[in-house]
């Protein structure tokens, strides 16, 4: 019997306009509630970001946000895992002397930091995920640890960049979760690690967990359920990983297979 539904947002729960269809999701979180199946989404987005998305159903989520670095229920914080300041500072100089050319994201608790100098497109790429955003001139302003760094490449040189990063594999987590876009977190903290506390938090089994991804980054969210689907649209290697294919992120995939399962039990 499925008790925990897990989606990634962007690409897999939301269509390519940033979106979701409302009025199906409505139908799903009435069937979600009778059944007494708990929702989450998995995503890089800030946590107060993905209450903005949802509004007034946010409430009800679990919300495993800023590259699954945090679980926050009910406006409360649960968990939350971060880097050190210092190696945060490191990695970022070291991102710098790469190319000055990608955007970088660093996010503490008090939410996302950016340059000054960012243009006014990347600035409005960046708060499509981040609701809470601060700029400075120089990152060495920073004196707290970070809840991630991302990095956002225009140029899509995202898998390169990473490659370079090799001298930083040991002490944190580094995934390009596609060619445009990278994650940085604490070391041994992915979506996968983070689902296995929540599931711990709420003593729910990967037999009772449904799954959906569609990026390099949902790897291992694909072991954290019996029930794993890859949209249609996802990468070769997030279907290769999942047990099923289902519909695409324009095709409502997550709430239609929510749907079809959840009137089976």
């Amino acid at each position: 019997m499925i008790k925990l539904v897990l989606s990634d947002m962007d690409g897999t729960f939301l269509n390519n306009s940033g979106d979701f269809n409302r009025e199906l999701y409505q139908n799903v979180k009435k069937i979600m509630k009778q059944k007494g199946v708990i929702f989450a989404p998995v995503t890089g987005k800030q946590c107060e970001r993905v209450e903005e998305i949802f509004g007034e159903d946010a409430d009800d989520l679990w919300i495993l946000g800023d590259s699954a670095t945090r679980i926050k229920h009910n406006k409360e914080f649960i968990y939350e895992s971060l880097l050190g300041n210092k190696l945060g500072l490191e990695i970022i100089q070291f991102l710098e002397e790469i190319s000055l050319e990608h955007t970088i994201i660093a996010c503490t608790k008090d939410g996302a930091v950016i340059k000054n100098n960012l243009s006014s497109e990347e600035a409005s790429i960046v708060r499509r995920s981040y609701t809470k955003v601060k700029q400075v001139s120089n990152f060495d302003e920073i004196t707290d640890d970070f809840i991630k760094i991302t990095v956002h490449d225009p140029l899509m040189r995202c898998i390169d960049t990473r490659e370079e990063l090799v001298p930083f594999f040991q002490s944190a987590y580094i995934v390009a979760s596609e060619v445009a876009w990278i994650d940085i977190t604490n070391a041994n903290v992915h979506k996968g690690t983070t689902v296995n506390h929540l599931q711990s938090l709420l003593n729910i089994t990967p037999e009772e967990t449904m799954v959906f991804g569609d990026s390099y980054n949902d790897m291992e969210l694909m072991t954290c359920g019996v029930y794993s689907f890859a949209v249609r649209n996802a990468v070769q290697e997030v279907k290769d990983a999942a047990n099923y294919i289902t519909r695409s992120n324009e095709e409502d995939g997550v709430l239609n297979t929510i749907i079809h399962l959840l009137s089976l039990q």
